[in-house]
């Protein structure tokens, strides 16, 4: 029976004490907490409590957890490329079709899976930590993706991302010759009128369109293709992706999205199997520790798989400036 202390956060201060435990123990639910409040498992400040109590700043929560989880994410072994990891911050490098955490047909095997798995070899019990993923990466795109492990250190990098506190840089392969060197793309993203749900547009049509911003740079032309670096400002899904196709250049081996506008038949059945990946990699991701309030930047080159797409040779090991 686990025994676990907690301090108050200011932000925290005066909220019930099940909401309180529920920050800190995010794979259980309140109901199970409130239960142990009620058992007598929960102190403040080593006195005594009920189900109402409300902390405050700098109060000490001690807690005797007598139950497992109830809400645990099934924990998956597969082994994560680990770029960095301290107490509070997880960085991976994602391969391609892995799905980021649990959503509609994926349920198991998604990187937050992987991540539990990980953060269950740190702790005396499984699921006192929960991976918390702050930002998304598209199943089939590869790349550096930022997961916290505590509620806290989640908040704050949640709040930079969502005020545009952090940069995040991505490498593509386009289809066709690009004629320009730089462009910056603000095409409102919404819906697709038509289509799925998970379908964007840039259309007139498009249902809730929101301001979305793309810079794109050239860093090398081929025959067919393009080798562009993007710039992402804000963060709406499928932005990359829907607004290189929207300018006639899709990215490679897109299941979705064709040039100017168009939805591909089937949802990409008809690509080659080499192409069941598409040609975009999260190159560079740089934020603010949300904790030690240090800057940190990491980089990470396309894996190989990336470049079967087109079948250009480049290195593992070069760094997205070397593509140039």
């Amino acid at each position: 029976m686990p025994h676990l202390n907690f301090i108050v956060e200011p932000y925290l201060s005066g909220v019930r004490i099940d909401s309180f435990l529920s920050r800190h123990l995010r794979n259980y639910t309140t109901w199970r907490l409130l239960r142990m409040v009620e058992a007598g498992l929960v102190t403040i400040n080593d006195l005594p409590i009920d189900s109402t109590q409300r902390v405050f700043r700098g109060q000490s929560v001690c807690i005797r957890l007598c139950d497992p989880p109830d809400k645990l994410l099934a924990p998956d072994p597969e082994s994560l490329s680990v770029v960095w990891e301290d107490p509070w911050v997880l960085v991976i490098d994602k391969p391609a079709g892995l799905v980021a955490h649990p959503v509609g047909d994926y349920q198991q095997g998604t990187l937050a899976n992987a991540v539990q798995s990980h953060l269950d070899e740190q702790t005396t019990a499984r699921g006192l930590l929960r991976p918390g993923i702050v930002h998304r990466l598209d199943r089939m795109t590869s790349g550096l993706i930022a997961v916290t492990k505590e509620h806290l250190s989640h908040r704050l990098l949640s709040l930079d991302i969502q005020r545009g506190r952090t940069t995040k840089t991505y490498v593509a392969i386009v289809a066709g010759c690009v004629p320009w060197e730089k462009r910056s793309i603000t095409l409102p993203i919404g819906q697709h009128p038509e289509g799925r749900s998970v379908l964007m547009s840039t259309a007139n049509d498009a249902r809730k369109p929101r301001d979305a911003h793309t810079d794109v740079r050239v860093l090398r032309r081929h025959a067919r293709c393009t080798i562009v670096e993007c710039d992402l400002h804000t963060g709406r899904n499928h932005q990359i992706r829907v607004h290189l196709a929207a300018v006639g250049h899709p990215v490679l081996g897109d299941e979705f999205y064709l040039a100017n506008g168009h939805i591909r038949p089937q949802g990409g059945a008809d690509l080659p199997a080499k192409s069941r990946r598409h040609a975009l990699h999260a190159s560079c991701l740089g934020f603010t520790h949300p904790i030690l309030q240090t800057p940190l930047h990491f980089q990470s080159a396309p894996p190989c798989d990336f470049w079967d797409l087109t079948g250009a040779t480049v290195p593992a090991d070069r760094s997205p400036g070397d593509y140039a």
